[in-house]
């Protein structure tokens, strides 16, 4: 061998040796016929061991059957090339140690024939950073998607085939259109580029509504989150992903909330207003005809008077019907948060009710009742509606037994006023609520329809709802619930 020869075989080694990565030559045989001291520290061995013996030696046994093929295979075409490309490769160490590895196969040309140097590098800590940014991304509560500078998706979590409807291989490889709406695809690949020549983290679609496109064709809206991250395979964007449907109901629901309470408001104003105007020109019909009935009677005869009569008592039944929605329009206005003790608001309505309660020959019983936190003007009128009800609606042929009771439900108080009265068709119990409807003519029980629509209203205005169950002929029990404001 000539001396340029040797210098170029010691500059070869020199080379070798130096780089940080695992060499091995192997020659067409299979046989290994030189690697470097870095070979020595990643599998264990002693050079000595490994010169001449069969490449296979570094290989797990469940892939050594084929591996001679894919050198014959390699030495007929040879080229620079990285080996196992698509798939995950395994070495074996001297103590039976397997790691991953990544491989890199390049043809020598020597004086004694054809080699191939394998470059190994170990990425058993890529593997386990590469596992470990996995699991935070599958256990991430929004569905996450990992896409290349190409769109395409290469890694998707739990949550993102939850969303969308699709199986891990079905998203995996795809182009991230699949998951857009088509009336904006044709213009994404455009967004993506321009977000890939200058990467950085950033909402998606600040100021404009977003929506992706499940399996079933069903758009969603969505907020999309992009933050690049470098990998060894290039820059990829990690798009977070957020169902915000529910949100978007909600708002909904706040805004005709909004808008319902501006129409209520209004008309509120509006019923007041009316009402209160409404008074006078009834006075003056109310006052003019007592004027002829009283300054004019020996002018007018029988037929005459009768007809004062009836404007009378169309006028005070007007009046009334006029002052009961002023007051149903009032109910919530100039309302005063207080500690109300129930059971004193029900002492006081029974005082109220003495003279009612005392010709029915009523027998009332009243259970525990609690403290809490509410309007207490508003609560003494519900209470007051409610046990007059049972007294109005009893059956002639017996006493009235009502029985007034409270329990604590969740985060409401719900109190109930059960009676032994006439009851109520259960066609009629959503009615009853409503303003001015009766169930029954004046002459058999007196009322304007609006004493349980007020109840209804003070019922809502404590955060709550009220209700009744009955039956024909053997009573009713109205529930209400109430919140203790002081936990609102």
């Amino acid at each position: 061998m000539g001396s340029e020869a040797k210098l170029t075989e010691l500059t070869f080694q020199l080379l070798v040796e130096s780089t940080p990565n695992s060499i091995v030559l192997v020659n067409k045989d299979g046989n290994i016929v030189y690697l470097n001291s870095q070979t020595e520290k990643l599998f264990g061995y002693q050079r000595s061991e490994l010169i001449g013996q069969p490449v296979e030696i570094l290989i797990p046994n469940r892939f050594r059957e084929h591996h001679p093929g894919f050198i014959a295979t390699f030495f007929s075409m040879p080229s620079v090339r990285a080996m196992g490309a698509g798939r995950e490769l395994y070495a074996l160490k001297q103590d039976g140690t397997e790691f991953p590895i990544e491989i890199g196969l390049n043809p020598v040309i020597t004086v004694d024939g054809s080699l191939v140097l394998a470059s190994i590098i170990d990425i058993t800590e890529r593997k386990k950073a590469h596992e470990r940014f996995r699991l935070v991304v599958d256990s991430a509560p929004n569905a996450m998607v990992l896409i290349n500078d190409q769109g395409t998706i290469t890694l998707v979590n739990k949550e993102t085939q939850h969303l969308f409807g699709y199986t891990d291989k079905e998203l995996v490889g795809s182009k991230v259109e699949m998951l857009i709406p088509h009336r904006f695809k044709k213009h994404h690949p455009t967004s993506r580029n321009l977000f890939f020549n200058k990467p950085q983290n950033r909402s998606m679609g600040i100021g404009r509504d977003l929506f992706a496109q499940r399996k079933d064709g069903r758009e969603i809206p969505v907020e999309i989150g992009l933050n690049p991250i470098e990998t060894e395979k290039g820059t990829m964007v990690l798009a977070s992903i957020i169902d915000i449907t529910q949100r978007k109901i909600q708002e909904e629901t706040i805004k005709k909330q909004s808008e319902l309470e501006v129409k209520n408001r209004e008309l509120e104003q509006f019923a007041f207003i009316a009402s209160h105007d409404l008074q006078e020109p009834l006075r003056t019909v109310s006052n003019y005809a007592r004027i002829l009935e009283e300054d004019y009677i020996d002018n007018l005869d029988e037929a005459a008077l009768k007809y004062l009569q009836t404007i009378q008592r169309a006028t005070n039944r007007m009046s009334t019907l006029v002052k009961g929605l002023l007051n149903f329009s009032r109910v919530g206005r100039d309302k005063k948060l207080a500690e109300v003790n129930c059971s004193k608001v029900v002492e006081d309505t029974l005082v109220d009710l003495y003279s009612a309660i005392k010709e029915s020959q009523a027998k009332v019983e009243v259970g525990e009742l609690p403290i809490l936190q509410a309007y207490e003007t508003q609560l003494h009128q519900l209470f007051q509606n409610l046990i007059s009800n049972a007294l109005k609606f009893r059956n002639t042929s017996t006493p009235p037994i009502i029985k007034i009771t409270s329990e604590k439900i969740h985060d409401k108080w719900r109190f109930s006023i059960e009676d032994n009265g006439i009851g109520i068709a259960e066609k009629d119990f959503d009615r009853i609520f409503q303003i001015y409807q009766r169930l029954h003519k004046q002459s058999q029980y007196d009322g304007y329809g609006l004493g349980l629509p007020n109840c209804k209203k003070i019922a809502e205005l404590h955060g709550g709802e009220i209700w009744v169950e009955s039956i024909l002929g053997k009573g009713t029990t109205f529930y209400f619930t109430i919140s203790d404001l002081r936990e609102e």
